[in-house]
């Protein structure tokens, strides 16, 4: 029997009534892979030292078909172990923890050796941890956390009441522009944006919108009296939609400018509620629909700069 970080260990006894029990492999001790191993049972959450039996087998992370009994080496007096797949296209990649993970290591200018050294772990588990989606334990986050000097909060993402972008930034950032393809291409088909207007009693107003892009005009939905409607029509306004990410410390913006107007006709209203993708999160009644066509959409991203 031979494994991986990440395989599953599944024990499942041929008894009749015998419970199946499985986990994730988190640790190795032999770089050939066999046992025993330290595996993250799944019905306990615990990490415990394993000698597989009989009744135990492997299933490789990203398997896809099993081995079959006559495709086993024969004599090893051990379940079957399973084949090993190529990862299928668009594998998902490292989940949050994993990326909060790496970028407070790199931020430290620590190895993964160091790294897991500090947090008494193997280097290939914690490869694992930053490259895969993994849930691990809380007692591997703890030793995480210790090791990079932050908290369990802070590597699993808390704080999601708090503003965005409260992260440290990136030791080499890149500040760069974005065509007008880029920009639509961020807008997509719809989201969650800002509206910034002047109106008439001369009091700026920034208003968060659900909002859609249609024919390359951006519309949303709002209610007869409300300050978006009363600029309607009378003024350019600006129109913001951006994204964050907390885990690597970088982001996107873009924004629109032009004229805003109400739309109007009957039949295009119906066909823009008809056709809408979400309707607005604030609830009421807000049926007054309102197009902005950008005269002007500029954006700029923020990424870590080649080295």
């Amino acid at each position: 029997m031979r494994a991986h970080l990440g395989d599953q260990l599944v024990i499942e006894s041929q008894a009749t009534g015998a419970a199946r029990r499985d986990g994730e492999i988190v640790g190795l001790h032999h770089e050939d892979g066999t046992p025993p191993y330290d595996v993250h049972w799944s019905d306990t959450g615990e990490v415990t030292l394993v000698f597989p039996g009989p009744d135990a087998h492997v299933r490789h992370l990203e398997q896809e078909e099993p081995t079959t009994k006559s495709d086993a080496q024969p004599g090893t007096g051990e379940a079957d172990v399973l084949s090993t797949a190529a990862p299928p296209a668009g594998a998902p990649g490292p989940g949050d923890i994993g990326r909060r993970v790496a970028v407070e290591r790199r931020r430290q200018e620590l190895s993964r050796e160091e790294t897991a050294d500090r947090a008494r772990m193997s280097p290939g588990y914690l490869a694992y941890l930053e490259e895969r989606p993994a849930d691990p334990t809380m007692a591997t986050l703890i030793r995480l956390a210790d090791a990079l000097g932050t908290t369990v909060t802070a590597l699993r993402g808390g704080g999601a009441d708090l503003p965005p972008g409260q992260g440290y930034a990136l030791p080499h950032p890149q500040l760069r522009d974005l065509s007008v393809g880029e920009c639509r291409t961020l807008l997509s088909t719809h989201g969650v944006g800002r509206v910034a207007v002047s109106p008439s009693d001369g009091r700026p107003a920034v208003v968060p919108v659900n909002y859609d892009v249609v024919d390359d005009a951006i519309v949303f939905r709002t209610a007869p009296g409300s300050v978006i409607a009363a600029a309607a029509g009378t003024a350019e306004v600006a129109f913001e939609v951006d994204h964050v990410d907390e885990a690597l410390s970088q982001g996107w913006s873009v924004l629109a400018i032009g004229p805003a107007e109400l739309v109007t006709d009957p039949e295009a209203a119906g066909r823009l509620t008809r056709d809408a993708h979400t309707t607005p999160w604030a609830g009421g009644e807000r049926q007054m629909w309102v197009s902005i066509r950008p005269a002007s959409l500029t954006g700029r991203r923020i990424t870590a700069a080649d080295r």
